[in-house]
């Protein structure tokens, strides 16, 4: 499976000491590119349990679409 995701961020987030769960004692960082506190793991990646390997996926708003084409372009 593929996913389409849009970031904003320029560059590398630097993890500080109050990144760490006072209760887990852990930072768990988001893989899925969809966690809406991104780059920290929020659990928005259970919606892809049924992803397909041959599928690509977009989410937009909670929703997930099967993405049949992709086009892209050169901005001049």
């Amino acid at each position: 499976m593929t996913r389409l995701v849009e970031l904003e961020a320029t560059g590398p987030r630097k993890l500080e000491p109050s990144d760490i769960d006072e209760t887990k004692g852990d930072i768990a960082i988001c893989q899925c590119g969809l966690a809406e506190s991104f780059p920290f793991c929020d659990g928005s990646h259970r919606q892809t349990d049924d992803e397909e390997s041959a599928a690509t996926y977009v989410y937009e708003n909670g929703e997930r679409s099967v993405v049949e084409r992709i086009v892209t372009t050169d901005e001049e």
